[in-house]
């Protein structure tokens, strides 16, 4: 079978990497790609917003399945597109798609079905959003509604702050047309938790839990970006804790699209506040997170081919029943990114040491940011690299990362240095008994 994967970020490299190496599949393409893609798919010049040049190019080439990375797609409607002309694809359509596209609708679903999720109001007026803030006694965060990169949350600590990103989203329209609308929500405290589904009609399969890193700088300072770097499995996920998320989020999540007419196939992502009083959604998303997917991928054993097609096909109940088989060993990602992400930052940048990493053993650089230059591999995006290393343990899985990372240069290049550090804190308390509660870490969004 020939696969096509749409996309050109680490999360699409570790989607390329994964489905090569199944005997399922004849060849990979890329659509764009980038310089990592291209070492083990066919790149495409097709960019992922272009959806008829990419039928086209299906239906030419007998592509058996596509695999969606980013969320505009998703949200401009790829699926109904592919789906009209018969060909296979993984995802929601653009109804289901919704669920990430507008986090009004989002909230409004987790109202109606009773999924727990932060205290919150919806504003098309900036001056009523502000009074809003100003009446509050609480810190809040304050979301764009529409899509804004993973950028559009800004977690704020006082009101200054919170009129301040009102200002930015709705006056500034730092976030363009997706800014129009916003919520206000209350400030959660907590660990953060991302949850990974793949669901096919009433059957919800999930995989290992993860967590992401959201601020640009350590001890999570900065603003948000797409992700700094996320590690699986953490310690927060316990068994207990992932069967209450199965039961109080997605279940009636994807009940609850069934009964707006909206049914959900493809990957469910809930990105969770674990509080003291239990599982708060933060966002929902509509796909394989990134740079989740990047340790998600070097620890799945099962053939994602095949689990793939068995979400296309209705069949995820035969999976459901046997399970899913991973590597037991802890993966750590370090995001390298360029100076000045998530603002303005320069491209272009020659990225030395890439020859060195490949000879370390358990570690995989997946490009989310690269093209090729005059024969050299150069920087492309906010996002650069994500360094992934596997070990026997967390703390080991981040030495391997980390000395993966002081082999690659590039100009400006810049990284947290603290990468797990909270669940391997974590796991030396639970080992002395005293674990800590859940708001030992620093709140998020």
């Amino acid at each position: 079978m020939k696969v096509l994967v749409v996309g050109k970020g680490g999360r699409e490299h570790a989607l390329c990497w994964k489905l090569r190496q199944s005997p399922r599949v004849q060849a990979v393409y890329c659509a764009p790609g980038n310089a990592g893609t291209a070492q083990e798919a066919t790149n495409i010049e097709i960019e992922a917003h272009d959806i008829d040049r990419l039928v086209r190019f299906a239906r030419q080439e007998g592509i058996g399945l596509t695999v969606v990375g980013p969320e505009e797609p998703l949200a401009s409607g790829i699926v109904d597109a592919f789906e009209k002309e018969r060909l296979r694809i993984v995802g929601p359509n653009k109804a289901a798609a919704e669920l990430e596209a507008s986090k009004v609708f989002a909230k409004e679903l987790m109202r109606q079905f009773d999924i727990p999720t932060a205290e919150f109001r919806v504003f098309d007026d900036p001056d009523l959003a502000k009074k809003y803030i100003e009446a509050r006694d609480h810190p809040v965060v304050v979301k764009a509604d529409g899509l804004a990169g993973g950028k559009g949350a800004i977690v704020c600590s006082t009101k200054e702050e919170a009129l301040a990103a009102v200002d930015r989203i709705m006056v500034e329209q730092a976030f363009g047309p997706a800014g129009r609308r916003i919520v206000v929500e209350r400030r959660l405290e907590g660990q953060e938790l991302s949850v990974l589904a793949l669901v096919s009609g009433r059957t919800i399969v999930m995989l290992e839990p993860t967590q992401d890193h959201k601020a640009a700088y350590d001890e999570d300072r900065g603003p948000n970006t797409g992700g700094m770097g996320a590690y699986s499995p953490t310690p927060v996920g316990t068994p207990e804790l992932m069967r209450e998320i199965e039961r109080s989020v997605l279940v009636p999540a994807v009940h609850g699209m069934r009964r707006l007419h909206r049914p959900f196939r493809g990957i469910l992502y809930a990105g969770l506040m674990i509080t003291l009083q239990g599982p708060r959604v933060l966002e929902f998303n509509v796909r394989f997170g990134d740079p989740e997917t990047q340790p998600l991928m070097i620890r799945l054993k099962t053939d994602l081919c095949a689990l793939l097609e068995a979400v296309v096909d209705n069949q995820l109940d035969t999976f459901a029943e046997t399970g899913l088989e991973w590597d037991p060993r802890p993966a750590v990602c370090v995001v390298l990114a360029s100076e000045g992400y998530p603002g303005p930052y320069q491209k272009g940048r020659t990225i030395f040491g890439l020859d060195r990493v490949a000879q370390m053993p358990d570690v995989k650089v997946f490009h989310s940011g690269t093209k090729f230059s005059d024969g050299r591999i150069v920087s492309d995006g906010g996002r650069v690299l994500s360094v992934t290393a596997l070990g026997e343990n967390l703390l080991e899985a981040k030495r391997r990362a980390y000395d993966a990372v002081k082999c690659i240069e590039f100009a400006g290049m810049f990284y947290r240095r603290d990468i797990a550090d909270r669940a391997i804190r974590r796991l030396r308390l639970q080992q002395a008994g005293n674990e800590p509660g859940p708001t030992a870490s620093s709140p998020g969004s």
